[in-house]
């Protein structure tokens, strides 16, 4: 008999179903039942009951009682650089000035910066400080992230990274999936070769990253000034080369063709998205490709925000994520996020739910794993001290969590 957690008294559990991501009308289809229980057994929920009944089996389990609050999955943020050396905040002077992004990284800046600091950092010191963010990020709610690399832009700190971030999913209860960002900018070193660089992302970088099976997914930074449609797409095709399934930073800033990109490569995810057209979310719409987008960016930068609206209509799949990093996004909240969901995007609560769980899941690679309250998905919950999923969305500024479970394990804020 292995260790074994019912959760019971839940006032409300919301949850998608499935494996698969949700797009158009199915975005919007949550289960929702009341009076229900969770029993969870060896870190896996083993049933869901509703209306009162307590699963069969759940004699002799630890119960934690929810109280008649809400309970939905564990959150998944689908878009991190967590891991990096130094802060940007000497860069609020620039940019109230007018600086643009754009402006500060053409100066050696932003980006360039945190690849100073990032260099300059111990493994040790990298761990440290990103294990702080994530027992901060499970208190808020999130269970499951992907985390990038790409503040290296050489070979040693980029695998440094990397083998940071396997070791935080060694020790840590919040489960990671590792992106490779070699092509996040071009670093000093390399001023004016941006061919070059790129040689050097795909022959030297990306074979070591697949050989020592630090990552699941390549990325590509694909934006004016820094890598064009053509230099996007060979990293890309070198990482599928290399078993990385394909990730791009799409149209933040400028539509160039990152979105369109996406759809040609199979990416499993395109992100940001702010500047994305019609042809960009057609190309994505075919490619079965996952709008990862990022609120919190659009809100730090003073920037326009992704059509989300339009992209369930024509039915690509949503995603939402913070985009914690420190420049463009100062704050792994992913409980912000889902508030400018709402208030920026126009999404629907049910909608939102999805894009923060089961859509977020697949854009991690995950979807078999968590995103929904089922049998045989890994037992992470989130207890809500809040009645309904439309109180989460609506209260901002507020951790509304009570209670995360991760794995079967209890973790009370």
């Amino acid at each position: 008999m292995g260790e074994k957690l019912l959760v019971k008294n839940i006032g409300l559990l919301q949850t998608p179903v499935g494996s698969e991501c949700h797009c158009g009308a199915q975005q919007g289809e949550n289960q929702k039942l009341k009076n229900a229980a969770v029993l969870c057994e060896d870190g896996k929920i083993t049933a869901v009951t509703a209306d009162g009944a307590l699963p069969a089996g759940s004699e002799g389990a630890a119960v934690y009682d929810a109280g008649g609050r809400l309970v939905t999955p564990g959150l998944v943020d689908a878009h991190t650089h967590l891991v990096f050396g130094g802060w940007r905040q000497g860069e609020i002077p620039l940019k109230l000035r007018g600086a643009t992004y754009l402006d500060i990284l053409r100066a050696g800046g932003g980006i360039l910066d945190t690849v100073r600091h990032t260099r300059a950092a111990s493994e040790d010191e990298l761990f440290e400080k990103s294990r702080a963010f994530l027992d901060e990020m499970l208190t808020l709610g999130v269970t499951t992230c992907e985390i990038k690399s790409g503040y290296g832009l050489d070979l040693e700190t980029e695998l440094k990274q990397l083998r940071v971030i396997r070791r935080l999913n060694d020790e840590h209860p919040v489960d990671i999936a590792a992106t490779y960002l070699g092509a996040h900018a071009i670093p000093d070193e390399y001023k004016g070769r941006a061919d070059e660089y790129v040689d050097f992302v795909c022959q030297t970088v990306i074979p070591r990253v697949a050989e020592e099976k630090l990552a699941s997914f390549c990325d590509v930074f694909c934006e004016d000034s820094v890598f064009d449609v053509a230099q996007s797409r060979r990293v890309l095709e070198a990482g599928k080369k290399h078993g990385l399934r394909p990730k791009i930073h799409a149209d933040e800033i400028e539509e160039i063709g990152g979105a369109g990109l996406s759809g040609e490569v199979g990416a499993v995810s395109a992100e940001h998205l702010i500047a994305t057209g019609e042809r960009g979310m057609e190309a994505m719409r075919r490619g079965g490709v996952i709008a990862c987008l990022l609120p919190q960016t659009s809100f730090y930068l003073g920037k326009t925000f992704a059509p989300a609206r339009r992209m369930i209509e024509l039915g690509i799949p949503v995603a939402l994520a913070s985009d914690f990093n420190p420049g463009s996004c100062p704050s792994f909240n992913l409980q912000l996020s889902i508030n400018l969901g709402l208030l920026r995007y126009q999404m629907l609560p049910e909608e939102i739910l999805t894009a923060v769980t089961v859509n977020a899941a697949c854009a991690c690679g995950r979807g078999n794993l968590c995103g929904t309250l089922e049998a045989g998905k890994q037992a992470d919950l989130v207890v809500w001290d809040a009645p309904d999923w439309e109180m989460v969305c609506y209260r901002f500024g507020s951790n509304q969590t009570k209670a995360v479970v991760k794995n079967g394990r209890v973790t009370e804020r």
